[in-house]
């Protein structure tokens, strides 16, 4: 099999999605749009809270695990990925969240041009149907729907309050003109279920005679003539591209797939005796996320997550979805959220955010597997890292296309990133104490006690990674002593625009 199109994107998620809807909109290109999992038809990918089902599910999410890390007691933890079209965006926890707008202009100062905070801006407002109140900051009529959470709590109205008498603003959208304070999470949701970047995106554009998307396709390795890509082999034939071949596969894949198609460093391709076609040492190198861990507390009355995880509450709460898209599944497990500086008169650094829900003090539970949880209702705060210090890296394992690569995030090796975490638990604790708590709170249970001793102990045990709420999938991971890799977005503002 040999075909021949335009342009070639390599992966259906959140960016790969987009690129192919603008790119084919006009009908001036043939565009292959390319995903390595199957198509989004698992119903729990629509349903809000359904990531309980697709995350960990192998037929959904590439069910990645990170090397053993020193830094959190030698423990691996899962790195879910989605597999499926819409990417991780069809089996996250729905957040959104732009990021901050120094963020993007010290991208640019790095020598990302364009990349400005009032530069990227009105591609944000262009991608946005905002459901909230109008804003110059926010766009209306735009292919991604996001709403303010839809649920109506009040363990999640105690939190608001004691966060507020604890010194943190109030902030009805931090995504706005400023991201610090506290207040309910964003999500991208409509009318109670999930608006993936492949509900956004595709759905609109598939019948399109010029987009051709095909699933099931695992890309073994770029072609090269030279230094330039002219296509891509798959295992059943080859697929040429006319023009470009767009790299959207996230922050995992796209350095992975660089590396099976010998660009990257000596160190990670002779192992796996690929030939090198252009030494790049920066790919997958500096690779970062966001760690965080868990306040938790008992509940005194019956009404989070965790009582709902009961298998006749679980067929109470599906026929309540299944009548008018409301209830429990309709909504993200993280409901409320804070931005935050430990560091007075700095951009925010860390953030909470807050579930009605609890995961125990006594074991690591399966994160996706709801049987493992306890029935019994509480509430957690979870202190995030937003500027991690730690450095990590993606790397082959083989040089086998469908094997995982490794995922070495390094967490808490930078010490001030452990610092931050246990001044992030004791202020985490500072709230969970407040007053506005009092008739929900029937016992903090993790940590047991405030010294650093025991915090770090709570660390060790029960830290995951928050690997949903990203700025941007992987623009964090640097390619050279430069700058910053944000290739595989492939200038996503200039195609959302539809500036060819």
């Amino acid at each position: 099999m040999q075909k021949q199109y335009d342009y070639i994107v390599i992966g259906a998620g959140s960016a790969g999605c987009a690129v192919a809807n603008r790119l084919s909109a006009d009908g001036r290109f043939t565009v292959a749009l390319l995903e390595a999992g199957s198509r989004d038809l698992n119903p729990w990918i629509h349903v809000p809270v359904g990531y309980f089902k697709t995350m960990g599910n192998p037929a959904t999410d590439w069910c990645y695990k990170t090397q053993a890390c020193p830094g959190i007691n030698g423990r691996s933890i899962p790195w879910p990925r989605g597999k499926v079209l819409g990417g991780s965006s069809s089996i996250n926890g729905l957040l959104y969240v732009r990021g901050q707008a120094q963020d993007f202009d010290d991208w640019a100062n790095l020598g990302n041009e364009g990349w400005e905070w009032d530069q990227v801006l009105p591609y944000f407002k262009r991608s946005e149907d905002w459901q909230g109140e109008a804003s110059d900051l926010r766009g209306k009529g735009g292919p991604l729907t996001v709403s303010q959470t839809r649920v109506s709590r009040p363990v999640v109205d105690a939190w608001l309050k004691a966060a507020q008498n604890c010194g943190y603003p109030t902030n009805d959208d931090y995504n706005g003109t400023d991201q610090e304070g506290v207040g309910l999470f964003q999500l991208t949701a409509k009318r109670g279920r999930r608006c993936s970047s492949a509900v956004a995106y595709l759905n609109p554009a598939r019948k399109r005679a010029n987009l051709t998307i095909i699933t099931r396709a695992c890309v073994e390795k770029l072609m090269l003539d030279g230094q330039r890509v002219t296509g891509v082999q798959l295992a059943h034939g080859q697929i040429l591209a006319n023009k470009e071949v767009i790299l959207s596969a996230g922050a995992i894949g796209s350095p992975q797939l660089l590396m099976l198609s010998g660009i990257g460093s000596s160190e990670q391709l002779n192992p796996h005796k690929i030939a090198m076609v252009k030494e790049l040492p920066g790919v997958g190198q500096n690779l970062q996320d966001h760690l965080f861990i868990n306040v938790s507390s008992l509940a005194l009355q019956q009404e989070g997550f965790n009582h709902q995880f009961k298998p006749l509450n679980q067929v109470k709460a599906l026929i309540k979805y299944l009548i008018n898209h409301k209830g429990p599944l309709a909504c993200s497990a993280l409901e409320a959220t804070a931005f935050f500086s430990l560091n007075a008169g700095m951009q925010p650094d860390l953030q909470f955010h807050f579930t009605p829900l609890h995961i125990g003090d006594d074991y690591v539970p399966d994160l996706y597997n709801t049987k493992t949880y306890p029935t019994y209702d509480g509430y957690t705060i979870a202190p995030t890292l937003l500027k991690p210090k730690s450095r990590g890296y993606v790397g082959l394992s083989s040089n086998d296309p469908m094997d995982a690569p490794l995922i070495q995030p390094n967490f808490l090796s930078a010490e001030d990133d452990l610092k931050m975490l246990i001044l992030g638990v004791k202020k985490a604790l500072e709230v969970s104490k407040a007053a506005a708590f009092n008739p929900f709170r029937k016992a903090i249970i993790v940590p047991k006690d405030e010294s650093d001793e025991d915090i770090i102990n709570s660390e060790n045990k029960i830290a995951y990674l928050q690997t949903v709420v990203k700025y941007i999938d992987g623009v964090i991971k640097s390619i050279d002593n430069r700058g910053w890799d944000i290739s595989h977005a492939i200038k996503w503002k200039q195609f959302e625009a539809g500036m060819m």
